[in-house]
């Protein structure tokens, strides 16, 4: 095995954190969730396809902050448009900014859901509008989901402070499984609003699935026999899988989409977009306000990211890197003798531990990560990787090498 890390400053902060901070760092950043004692609990810096912590130590982020690093860390383009719209124009105000049209205006010519779109802050945020839209407009209450979508009420995983009441209208079904959902509208659909699913399928700790021929296309064919509103949640695919989403990549058009993450390359912003007839309820039946939504430092950071990304073939280039990190990463599991599963290539990759009678995966995860991470790749052991653009060649064959080792490394 390889030798530990030196995190003394990052376990010192952490100790002062929880006398300050519930869990002293919020949900899916907690220790249990990486490997405890050996992975750092807070970084310093960022920079391009790099991450550096408080103790000093600098790594490869394949975790790009679970998303929205497309291009890289502090890309200065970016940051000097947001920079000048603040010296220059301001940001917070009682009124819109006109950028905010000329964002849209960017979202309909490369979105094909997008006749209308509304600005929100965080993934959550659109999901949870994403919702009472479709409510608003179909006047009905019931809803079928399948993939995760935030930390609000009528989704979150973990029902600790949520009355069964806000939730016992949501209805889940399981990716590719066009039958599931059938039989689901058959039982409720007359009372359904909404069917909502992340199109690449990417549930928590399993490998990231790609939707079966006809199954994204009987989604839409069953929300329109029932009066329904098929909703993308493209918070993760979008501006990654395709400029204009998996919609666009696996040519279904939904009724609504939502889209963050990678939208604005890092800054908090999220967006609905959809169909004008169901969109129209926002302007009088449905409400939805907060006083930063229309703040323009995220619309200016994204109307720069997809300049950049239109620009530069950005995703093109993740792509062609993505695929060949694939092809060696599944060649060096192939060979390694263990059973693990390589997914999400080219844009999501994720290594997954295959149940076994005796348990083995349960001590095969840790101890993979944990080799990760002691030889300066960060990744999440439960939640698929990123590939930035800023992530060299060179910088992924390392990636490729170390997971080798690491394969190597902790056969028991």
């Amino acid at each position: 095995m390889s030798r530990p890390l030196t995190l003394t400053k990052s376990n010192k902060i952490y100790q002062e954190a929880l006398t300050l901070t519930p869990g002293a760092v919020l949900g899916i950043r907690r220790p249990y969730n990486f490997v405890s004692g050996e992975y750092p609990i807070y970084f310093e810096s960022a920079k391009g396809g790099k991450v550096t912590d408080v103790d000093g130590n600098e790594y490869i982020d394949m975790l790009c902050a679970y998303g929205p690093i497309i291009i890289g860390h502090r890309e200065e383009e970016i940051d000097n448009a947001v920079i000048d719209q603040m010296r220059n124009k301001g940001f917070c105000m009682s009124l819109t900014q006109d950028v905010q049209n000329r964002l849209a205006k960017k979202l309909q010519a490369i979105i094909p859901s997008c006749e209308q779109a509304v600005f929100v802050k965080t993934g959550s945020d659109a999901t949870t509008t994403a919702i009472r839209v479709a409510r608003g407009y179909t006047d009905k209450t019931k809803v079928l989901r399948c993939g995760y979508h935030g930390w609000h009420d009528w989704c979150v995983e973990v029902k600790g402070g949520v009355p069964q009441k806000l939730y016992e209208d949501i209805f889940e079904f399981h990716y590719n499984d066009l039958d599931g959902a059938e039989q689901l509208m058959k039982t409720h659909g007359n009372d359904v609003a909404a069917i909502i699913i992340t199109p690449l399928g990417h549930p928590l700790a399993h490998e990231v699935e790609r939707p079966r021929p006809g199954f994204l296309k009987g989604l839409k064919d069953l929300a329109e026999k029932y009066g329904a509103v098929l909703i993308f949640d493209e918070i993760r695919s979008g501006f990654r899988v395709n400029l204009g989403g998996a919609q666009k990549e696996f040519g279904v058009t939904p009724h609504l989409s939502v889209f963050g993450k990678a939208l604005a390359n890092g800054y908090p912003l999220s967006t609905v977009v959809g169909k004008k007839e169901i969109m129209d309820v926002l302007a009088q039946k449905v409400f939805l306000s907060s006083t930063f939504f229309p703040n323009s430092l995220e619309l200016v950071a994204a109307l720069k990211t997809i300049e950049i990304l239109e620009r530069d073939n950005i995703l093109g280039a993740i792509k062609t890197k993505g695929e060949e990190f694939a092809k060696k990463v599944e060649k060096v599991l192939e060979n390694s003798g263990i059973d693990c599963t390589f997914s999400g290539g080219p844009w999501m990759p994720f290594i997954t531990f295959n149940k076994d009678k005796d348990n083995k995966y349960k001590k095969f995860r840790p101890a993979f990560y944990t080799e990760l991470i002691r030889n300066k790749i960060f990744l999440q052991p439960y939640h698929h990787g990123y590939i930035a653009y800023r992530h060299s060649s060179a910088d992924l064959d390392y990636v490729v090498s170390q997971i080798e080792a690491a394969l190597k490394a902790i056969k028991f």
